[in-house]
């Protein structure tokens, strides 16, 4: 029997969901935010990771830590971790060493998340071209696995925050075919996961952040 494209999508996030669990039950969950220069808040979303790996461990079964730990690119830990996260709202500036780590970072196997907090677009793509410059960012399919890992987002992305209109666009940055970061832009997926109180979205809005970060990082640890 000939599986439709539909079907065979199915079985390999089934596929792929069981594999990011058996990575999950011998390695914890954890990310390293990444401290940067240029005058951007990198700190910003305090509560994020707090709440998305609580909400992992109740809904997904998964070992995590408390919440993220905070380093420099040069850090001698940061390839400690595979799963490094980006954010902010204005400038970042990498220098040349910190170009150059995250690059055999990501090439030797890291993962980088990127999450528009609204003004950091210009900043950020700019110093990714010091990282990768032979590489363009690539809007992703609404059929792509990272939008249906566990939860499903037929439309992609969803819409956190209104920022300047228009619709959330998930992109990729690929290296001989692996994809090596993902960048939500346009709808701060970062904001909806903080604490109810900081931005007062709405219950189902903040589920949305939550179950659309769950999704990329189960889609990160299996890269």
């Amino acid at each position: 029997m000939k599986l439709s494209p539909k079907h065979l999508l199915l079985l390999m996030i089934v596929a792929m969901l069981f594999a990011a669990q058996s990575v999950f039950a011998q390695n914890p969950v954890s990310v390293a935010r990444i401290k940067y220069d240029g005058g951007g808040d990198w700190y910003g979303n305090r509560t994020t990771f707090v709440n998305l790996f609580r909400f992992m461990r109740e809904n997904n079964n998964v070992e995590t830590t408390e919440r993220e730990i905070v380093l420099s690119i040069t850090d001698k830990d940061f390839f400690k971790y595979p799963i490094a996260y980006i954010a902010g709202h204005g400038n970042i500036k990498f220098s040349a060493p910190e170009a150059s780590r995250l690059r055999e970072y990501l090439i030797k196997g890291g993962f980088l998340w990127a999450d528009d907090d609204y003004g950091m677009d210009p900043y950020f793509r700019r110093e990714m071209k010091k990282v990768f410059p032979e590489s363009d960012w690539v809007a992703l399919p609404f059929s792509h696995p990272v939008f249906h890992m566990q939860f499903n987002f037929s439309n992609g992305l969803p819409k956190i925050h209104k920022h300047d209109g228009g619709p959330p666009v998930a992109f990729g940055l690929f290296f001989e075919g692996r994809m090596v970061a993902f960048y939500s832009f346009n709808t701060d997926i970062s904001d909806g996961c903080e604490d109810a109180d900081v931005h007062n979205d709405p219950p189902d809005v903040r589920r949305s952040a939550l179950q659309m970060g769950t999704n990329i990082l189960l889609w990160a640890m299996l890269q």
